[in-house]
């Protein structure tokens, strides 16, 4: 008996609608990252793009644990001297609060060609609107 695997033309994708409302960030997150990596599909491969597409709503309203909210702070580096940069939660949360999802499902994805394929099928809206609507995404209950 042999172990069959899925040649890439044999792969199908689906769309799902994921409601960040309420959520907890690290844990939304995560699952949103297994789906993007297509875990939850018996046929999984890990060196296969095997995941459904993702679209996040509500990312302005996604929570964090603890008294992360006051004190998380968001590193950037321009790679010049004096080019660092910090910007706190709430402060990226009023002008980017897609970037908030975008960068945590990013950390939970490998380094390397197939997690930057894998982050175009992500895509992250602040509000209820989203023009996937043709897609037919069906919900994600996390």
């Amino acid at each position: 008996m042999r172990t069959k695997t899925l040649k890439a033309h044999e792969i199908t994708r689906d769309w799902f609608i994921a409601d960040a409302t309420g959520k907890t960030l690290g844990r939304f997150s995560s699952q949103v990252a297994q789906i993007l990596r297509g875990k939850h599909k018996p046929a999984f491969s890990p060196h296969l793009d095997m995941g459904d597409f993702v679209v996040v709503v509500n990312a302005d309203k996604i929570k964090m644990s603890g008294d992360k909210e006051s004190k998380k702070e968001y590193f950037k580096h321009s790679g010049y001297p004096g080019g660092m940069s910090l910007t706190d939660y709430q402060q990226l949360m009023k002008t980017h609060p897609e970037r908030i999802v975008t960068g945590s499902v990013k950390g939970m994805l490998p380094k390397n060609r197939l997690g930057r394929k894998l982050m175009s099928h992500l895509k992250v809206y602040a509000g209820e609107d989203h023009p996937h609507a043709a897609q037919n995404p069906k919900p994600l209950d996390i």
